[in-house]
């Protein structure tokens, strides 16, 4: 984990009780800047940070972190406003949680913004698989129109004609098709 607390006794209590927890602290930052960098060099299971902090705020720091995929945030603040919860929630921040808190309000909130953090990054592989597939599924129907016409063959040879170039050839259908549309474009 990294930890960012711009007050270093509060810090080395954050870093204490998580250690005595049985996590592991890879880093300590003062300021939101530096728990950006950090969090980028480590590449940390979870970043842990105070919401108000000099040179760049928890919130903002969250943001660019949260955008990067970097790792799940969670924000402690003594602060409740609604609106700076809201920020958080927009920055993507996990969770936030409020002091003074004790270890038995931490480590719910890092084990769910642990998971949580995991879930959101399989959707995304799933969604990028599923855009992947559905390109493939457009040019291989592109493809086989293209047969169709200029070799005169049925949506099922041409479909066949794919397949088995695909695995004559060692090739992905995907390139199987894309060499026909460029050859016949």
């Amino acid at each position: 984990m990294v930890v960012a607390e711009d007050e270093a006794l509060i810090r080395m209590d954050i870093v204490e009780m998580l250690e005595d927890t049985g996590y592991r602290v890879v880093g300590q930052a003062e300021n939101g800047e530096r728990a950006v960098a950090l969090a980028t060099e480590h590449r940390p299971d979870l970043v842990l940070m105070d919401v108000k902090m000099p040179v760049m705020d928890g919130i903002t720091a969250a943001e660019q972190i949260a955008a990067e995929r970097i790792a799940p945030v969670v924000l402690l603040t003594a602060f409740s406003q609604r609106e700076l919860v809201e920020r958080a929630r927009e920055a993507g921040a996990m969770a936030y949680v409020v002091k003074p808190f004790t270890v038995d309000d931490v480590v719910p909130a890092i084990e769910i913004a642990m998971s949580r953090f995991e879930e959101i990054a399989a959707l995304e592989n799933e969604v990028a698989d599923m855009k992947e597939q559905f390109a493939t599924r457009k040019l291989v129907e592109r493809a086989k129109s293209l047969l169709q016409t200029k070799m005169g063959l049925s949506e099922p040879e041409a479909f066949r004609w794919i397949q088995k170039t695909s695995m004559d050839r060692r090739l992905s259908m995907r390139e199987v098709a894309e060499a026909i549309i460029n050859q016949v474009a």
